[in-house]
């Protein structure tokens, strides 16, 4: 086969995203008849048909699915070669990350501090699912990812899964005299716990089975945001990280009633191994390593 034509690849890539012909000519500045014969020529290189025809819109076909995955992983690295070498040695500097839509806005704030506030620094913050967030680390959108579980390595995952920090998890609720044992806090006060599907609850289960304990569910959350308004709100004993709620802790207003033993989450920092690195990445997590292990050093037995 004849070397790949990128110019073909471009048009091929505007009609797959417009899913429309003229769509697709109106954003390249070129006729219609220009789009269709170049996706053509790409079609004929390739061998396979790219696209369908579903009334008036162009779906692509398996092989199309392909190509496009690849075209846009080639234009995303072709945009940052460009923007690191061109922007490299100028002052200001730019980090693309990500974070899970449900992890602490509490410890994406402390993660981010170093940053904010630099003049020579902007920092872009997108939120959403691991998924979305791993299609865009890994097509170079995002130098980097805050997750709260590192993805399966295997032979199709390209990124690097970085442990920051580890946080003990514990029943937090309104501020009580005296202690109780903690099969009797699970048995009998209401609780707000993750939903399943999550680290901290699939441990928080098991833990309960070992004990032989029918927690009273008040309510399920898959949002720290959210678990912690309930917890404000004293529907119940929240099952939560320390950090999600440290702002309350600090002014009294929420305690933690007891630690849960064995129960723990692990921040993660995602990125891609990179010939030309975003030079804010390295810092950023020595920094990050050094002020989440310092609090868990600091930590006593009762809160963190």
């Amino acid at each position: 086969m004849n070397a790949l034509n990128y110019h073909h690849l471009q048009y091929f890539r505007a009609v797959a995203h417009e899913g429309n012909l003229t769509r697709a000519a109106a954003r390249l500045r070129v006729a219609q008849s220009a789009v269709s014969l170049q996706v053509r020529k790409l079609e004929d290189a390739l061998g396979h048909p790219l696209f369908e025809r579903r009334g008036r819109r162009l779906v692509l076909t398996e092989a199309g699915r392909i190509a496009l995955d690849h075209a846009d992983a080639i234009f995303a690295a072709g945009d940052e070669l460009v923007s690191t070498l061109r922007d490299r040695g100028r002052e200001r500097l730019v980090l693309r990350a990500g974070a899970v839509a449900t992890m602490s806005r509490n410890f994406q704030l402390r993660f981010f501090r170093p940053l904010l506030g630099r003049a020579d620094v902007e920092v872009v913050i997108h939120s959403g699912s691991v998924g979305s967030l791993l299609g865009a680390l890994e097509a170079h959108e995002l130098d980097l990812v805050l997750a709260n579980a590192a993805p399966r390595r295997d032979a199709g995952t390209a990124c690097v899964a970085h442990p920051i920090a580890t946080q003990r998890v514990s029943l937090v609720g309104r501020p009580r005299r005296g202690r109780r044992p903690l099969a009797e806090l699970l048995a009998e006060e209401p609780l707000i716990l993750p939903t399943q599907g999550t680290v901290i609850r699939a441990d928080f289960d098991a833990l309960a089975d070992r004990l032989g304990v029918r927690p009273r569910i008040a309510a399920e959350v898959d949002d720290m945001a959210m678990l912690r308004l309930l917890a404000r709100e004293r529907v119940g004993l929240a099952v939560v990280p320390a950090i999600v709620v440290r702002d309350e802790l600090d002014t009294g207003s929420l305690a933690e009633v007891a630690p849960i033993p064995g129960l723990r989450e692990t921040y993660y920092a995602l990125t891609l191994t990179r010939r030309f690195p975003n030079p804010l990445i390295r810092p950023l997590l020595a920094e990050a390593r050094a002020t989440f292990g310092a609090d868990d050093a600091a930590a006593g037995p009762g809160r963190k």
